[in-house]
């Protein structure tokens, strides 16, 4: 096997791990859908709601109230950085640091979940909602966590490339 089919081999593997992403996001925000009407809302625990909201923003709603031009712009940037991902994954040595190849198929995953919803529906569906007493924290779904996550490795894997080196 060359190291072309070795590469393209181990990016397929964490591309499933991107689709698998996408579906659960998906199934997950179908269901709200199905269940609960916007601002509808179930006490799961004290400190958490499921809470069905539409997002036309980006993170924490930035952008929200603009008039309609950031759906494209985020939507052009979702894909622009999910078409550099999927490049970087396939170029990827087989044996790269699996922190790395996981952030980038948690980050791609999650950016597609979201894309597919601004491109049907023109918002994003959040529905995990945090609070503590008066304080709300913005809500999220599964594909913004697999992009934290996703993230957070990342930082981690660079954080120890540079212990790797010294």
């Amino acid at each position: 096997m060359t190291i072309e089919e070795n590469r393209t081999r181990a990016a397929a593997w964490w591309l499933l791990l991107s689709v698998f992403v996408v579906l659960a996001d998906q199934a997950s925000k179908a269901y709200i859908v199905g269940h609960f009407m916007e601002f509808e809302f179930t006490r799961i625990l004290p400190v958490l709601d499921i809470t069905r909201m539409h997002n036309v923003g980006a993170a924490f709603s930035f952008l929200a109230s603009a008039s309609g031009w950031q759906r494209w712009v985020f939507i052009g940037l979702a894909v622009t950085v999910s078409i550099g991902i999927t490049i970087w994954l396939f170029r990827l040595p087989r044996n790269a640091p699996t922190l790395l190849a996981a952030g980038l198929a948690l980050v791609l995953g999650g950016a597609l979940g979201n894309v597919i919803d601004r491109i049907r529906l023109g918002h994003v569906i959040d529905f995990i909602h945090f609070h503590w007493e008066r304080a709300y924290f913005p809500a999220f779904n599964v594909a913004d966590s697999a992009i934290t996550v996703g993230a957070a490795c990342l930082l981690l894997d660079a954080w120890l490339e540079t212990k790797r080196k010294h």
